[in-house]
């Protein structure tokens, strides 16, 4: 049985650019770092949100060969404020993937794409705040 995301891997020429980027998008510091044997950052590690899902960033080298960009799967990340999240991640350098597209009563989604060609999706879905309610009592932000 699928549980929910375990780890979301994002690549990066520049990781320590890409850790630095997610951290002041995310508010909070990676909280596992790996340098390779050159010295230079290889991997950065974040947990995110209310089920700390971990997100990766790790060296571009390491990419499956053939992958393309933008790259990777889109997984949304539920935020409790899309248009401001939307506009705040393109004031910090991404570029519309997709736009802010009603997905159905309660469903919103757009994606950008990072700095480094990451697709990364956001969303505000009822779904999950009455998930968060069911178990924690509680709506996002309260």
């Amino acid at each position: 049985m699928f549980r929910g995301p375990a780890t979301i891997s994002f690549f990066a020429d520049n990781v320590a650019a890409a850790r630095d980027w997610y951290a002041k998008i995310l508010q909070l510091e990676a909280y596992f770092e790996r340098s390779g044997p050159d010295g230079g950052l290889v991997y950065a590690e974040f947990r995110i949100g209310d089920y700390q899902t971990e997100l990766g960033i790790i060296d571009s080298r390491f990419r499956r060969a053939g992958s393309t960009e933008p790259g990777g799967a889109l997984l949304y990340w539920h935020v409790d404020d899309l248009d401001a999240t939307v506009s705040r991640l393109l004031e910090m350098g991404a570029t519309e993937y997709e736009p802010v597209t009603v997905r159905g009563e309660g469903f919103v989604t757009a994606s950008v794409v990072d700095p480094f060609g990451n697709v990364l999706g956001v969303m505000e879905n009822q779904h999950y705040r009455d998930m968060l309610e069911a178990r924690f009592g509680a709506q996002p932000g309260e």
